[in-house]
């Protein structure tokens, strides 16, 4: 299996819905990924990669067959999610950071057409989708709603069976694995509550990204963190270029045209430009009413997400589901606010991951164990820190807007019509992103003391949320408007 950015753990936590408190690197948090889902798409194809590994060390020419169980919101969303498109391709040995996606279609309608693949890319095997990756909506989860189990008789009557969660954001974990990381590494400012977070930079005088930055150096050099930085800023703007150039009707059978390029294309009115700093430079030049600003920050995250539907390659902050939140504000700061440097951009995004490890030590990110206020609601909540980090915002008052951002989406359902990720996910990113910009200005122009609701409040509050909303409204496609659209799926 390729190896995991650090906190991207196969151990078993006792209560998997909350995380543990160990460390977790913000490169865990935001971190290249393939869309449509972390959870449904990038969790299973890792699952596959991890039992490839494993059944290389019994002897991979020895299998004669596998076959993959989904359970829970898997079994129940998972073909629009396109779970069995991401397990065949785990099987062959793929790794989604690097794979060719624009040839992922024909390689897997080949594995459908011949029922064979190549196992871990070493040698043949007769698999056929259909028969070998079996739905399993009915039995029971009691660890994670995310189960998948993956089995393999070999020669000799030898076999493997290995039980995996993937719990949100691309974490997975596999059941029996050691509780605690191979590599475990002491930070110099422990983080869990945002609490310890302010106490931190109380204590030592430094700003939040200044906090993170040195935790970081457990695991990274101060060079490799910058680059690590620049890369995911860079995959980014790939992916909102490639979304406001693309037209068309996204993939899965609810027919749903793309809107970023049409409205890309209105608000640039003919401006003609080549390279992509050419590109950035001329939407610099369009006007900054608000009618404008506020179309463009919704087509940059339009943009982004269509990217993600179609499965292309994106940045996972912290899911798929939300992935065009954090781009969509941070590109706009980008291009329109005088004088930004790259070091600014740095700093949002490691204020921005480190938000984001509050809410998965605390909380959960994950769509299945907590609707959607698990993803775009923790989205918005790190773009609004985040903005109001590099706004010149206090530590006190970055964590104000992560609080008044996640307060407005407490109790947000996650409900995708046909399990796909489009609707309501694609407009949700929009949304969430402005709701991050409002919360920022809120945040700015108040005064930490005199807020009501701590962060550490409102991530208590979204848990217990979590646990008392019924299962419909978990990513199971079975409540909400996810009833209200008929649908017939295209295999994915």
């Amino acid at each position: 299996m390729p190896k995991q950015e650090p906190g991207i753990t196969l151990t078993l936590a006792k209560d998997p819905v909350d995380a543990t408190h160990s460390p977790i690197s913000v490169f865990a948090m935001i971190k290249v990924g393939v869309g449509p889902s972390s959870s449904h798409t990038m969790g299973p194809w890792s699952a596959a990669l991890d039992f490839v590994d494993r059944l290389k060390l019994l002897g991979i020419d020895l299998v004669e067959r596998v076959t993959v169980t989904l359970m829970g919101s898997l079994a129940k969303t998972g073909r629009g999610h396109g779970t069995h498109t991401a397990i065949i391709m785990g099987l062959m040995g793929e790794d989604y950071r690097i794979a060719d996606l624009k040839r992922m279609p024909e390689r897997v309608d080949q594995v459908r057409k011949t029922g064979h693949l190549s196992l871990g890319g070493i040698c043949d095997l007769d698999f056929d989708p259909l028969r070998d990756i079996v739905p399993d909506p009915t039995s029971p989860c009691p660890v994670h709603p995310n189960t998948l189990v993956l089995h393999a008789n070999l020669s000799g009557g030898k076999s493997l069976t290995e039980t995996y969660y993937s719990i949100g954001g691309g974490f997975l974990q596999r059941e029996g694995a050691p509780d605690t990381p191979p590599d475990p590494v002491t930070l110099r400012y422990p983080i869990a509550l945002g609490a310890d977070l302010i106490r931190w930079c109380d204590s030592s005088g430094l700003a939040i990204h200044d906090v993170v930055r040195e935790n970081e150096r457990a695991w990274r050099s101060a060079d490799e963190i910058d680059t690590a930085l620049d890369q995911l800023f860079a995959t980014m703007i790939d992916s909102i270029e490639s979304g406001c150039h693309t037209d068309g009707v996204l993939p899965g059978g609810l027919q749903v045209r793309r809107r970023a390029r049409s409205i890309h294309d209105r608000l640039m009115a003919g401006r003609r430009y080549g390279t992509q700093t050419e590109w950035s430079g001329q939407i610099r030049q369009t006007p900054t009413d608000l009618a404008t600003s506020t179309s463009w920050i919704t087509a940059f995250a339009l943009a982004v997400n269509e990217v993600n539907a179609s499965y292309g390659r994106i940045i996972t902050a912290p899911t798929n589901g939300a992935c065009g939140v954090l781009p969509a504000v941070l590109f706009h700061w980008w291009v329109f606010t005088p004088g930004v440097d790259i070091q600014q951009v740095r700093n949002f995004l490691l204020v921005a991951g480190e938000v984001a490890c509050i809410f998965k030590k605390g909380a959960t990110i994950s769509a299945a164990a907590g609707g959607c206020q698990a993803e775009i609601g923790v989205s918005s909540a790190m773009a609004a820190a985040a903005l109001t980090a590099v706004m010149g915002g206090s530590p006190r008052q970055c964590l104000m807007a992560a609080e008044i951002a996640m307060e407005h989406h407490l109790g947000m359902t996650c409900d995708p019509v046909g399990g796909l990720v489009q609707i309501p996910c694609i407009e949700r990113n929009s949304m969430g992103a402005m709701k991050a910009v409002t919360a920022s200005q809120l945040a700015l122009f108040g005064n930490p003391d005199d807020a009501k609701v701590s962060l550490d409040a409102v991530v208590r509050t979204m848990m217990e949320t979590a646990r008392d909303m019924h299962s419909r409204y978990k990513e199971t496609g079975d409540g909400g408007l996810a009833l209200r659209i008929p649908v017939v799926l295209a295999d994915c």
